[in-house]
């Protein structure tokens, strides 16, 4: 009989949130969430979305943790600072592909201006040739403009992305704190 009483085990509620992220940033993100006092679920595994470059993580949290207003109000800012890096390295190439792709349509503006000018009745050769040289360098110079276009922007969005990441370890730093 005693043999089959079953151990009591305390009741954990927990709540649980989904993690969709590139793979290069699973990782960091799983330490940081883990200073709001998330851990990994191991009944759940991680899975691949392919063909993507995203990765699928499970991750839970006691319910009743202590501070989990404090813990909850500094997750929602350490997401926006995810937000905003996102989107200044976005920034680093999106400026640059407008002006690249804008160029190279203008190229192919005066490439068609100059095929139907010399398809003309009769032939405007001279023309041709006039329209053709910009059509040309507006198709050659878009990978260059792109290429510094982005070097600018990494230069001047650089240090502003290491102030957010600055930001996060101050975040993280707190939540941590307050899990102690």
């Amino acid at each position: 009989m005693e043999g089959s009483k079953r151990q009591k085990k305390s009741f954990t509620g927990y709540e649980y949130k989904e993690l969709v992220a590139d793979k290069s940033k699973i990782s960091f993100l799983i330490d940081s969430y883990e200073n709001f006092g998330w851990e990994l679920d191991e009944k759940r595994q991680m899975a691949d979305t392919a063909p993507s470059r995203k990765m699928t993580v499970q991750m839970k949290r006691d319910r009743k943790i202590i501070n989990k207003m404090e813990l909850t109000r500094l997750q929602r800012n350490f997401e926006a600072c995810i937000g905003e890096i996102e989107a200044l390295e976005k920034a680093k190439t999106s400026a640059a592909s407008i002006w690249s792709i804008t160029l190279g349509i203008i190229g192919t503006a005066f490439m068609a201006g100059s095929t139907f000018a010399v398809t003309a009745q009769p032939a405007h050769v001279i023309l041709c040739i006039i329209l053709a040289v910009p059509g040309f360098i507006g198709w050659i110079l878009p990978y260059f403009l792109y290429k510094k276009i982005k070097d600018i922007k990494i230069k001047k969005l650089t240090p502003l992305i290491e102030e957010k990441y600055d930001e996060i370890y101050e975040i993280c730093e707190k939540g941590n704190r307050l899990l102690l």
